[in-house]
């Protein structure tokens, strides 16, 4: 280990570049451990496993297909395919996946989407309506697990023209990936929020009206 004479002290002390290394892995330690703790906050849930076989020379060479949803309950959702030998590994590869590609959703409330919205992929077509407080999480399998993993405590949400699992979660992505908050939106137009849903609220008015 280089030293060089501290000659306050009378002692030696660390070289200006090992002083520079060990701040290098503190820094990594500390990146590390947010890591660590960010992952924990997040809520992982299983949607589908399926076994695959691949024909070779030998014979058929069978593994395991699975589709997993990764949310933190905050808005924050992703989704992630995996294939293995084993099931513990496919479930693996496809939640690390999932957190790599996870998505943001503005949420009113905390508990619902702001408006409704469509979404397709394939022949699966998905409709995502907001609800009131109470409504609870009316949805099917695949897509309740995003709903539950991502926080929504309210919503109405209808597949339609496909059973595949991979395709109603694709599906329910691309329909999540237009939901906008009015914020979002006044930001863009370079209008107050205020104006945004006072607009909105005064057209549901006049509609009731007539």
């Amino acid at each position: 280990m280089a030293r060089t004479p501290n000659p306050e002290r009378g002692g030696e002390r660390p070289a200006r570049g090992e002083r520079g290394d060990r701040a290098q892995r503190g820094q990594r330690t500390d990146q590390q451990g947010g890591r660590d703790r960010e992952d924990s906050d997040l809520v992982d849930k299983l949607v589908h496993i399926n076994r695959v076989a691949k024909v070779v020379k030998g014979g058929r060479r069978f593994a395991f297909a699975a589709l997993v949803v990764v949310g933190d309950a905050k808005g924050r959702v992703g989704y992630g395919s995996g294939k293995a030998r084993e099931v513990p590994e496919a479930i693996r590869k496809a939640t690390d996946q999932a957190k790599r590609n996870m998505i943001r959703v503005a949420l009113r409330e905390g508990r619902t989407l702001h408006h409704d919205s469509r979404g397709h992929f394939g022949a699966g077509r998905v409709v995502l309506r907001a609800a009131p407080a109470g409504t609870g999480i009316i949805a099917g399998g695949p897509m309740r697990a995003v709903f539950e993993t991502m926080g929504v405590q309210d919503v109405v949400a209808k597949c339609i023209g496909t059973s595949n699992p991979h395709n109603m979660i694709k599906a329910t992505f691309d329909a999540l990936v237009n939901v906008a908050s009015p914020r979002s939106i006044a930001a863009k137009r370079g209008k107050k929020v205020g104006e945004i849903v006072g607009r909105r609220d005064g057209a549901a008015a006049a509609a009731a009206k007539e």
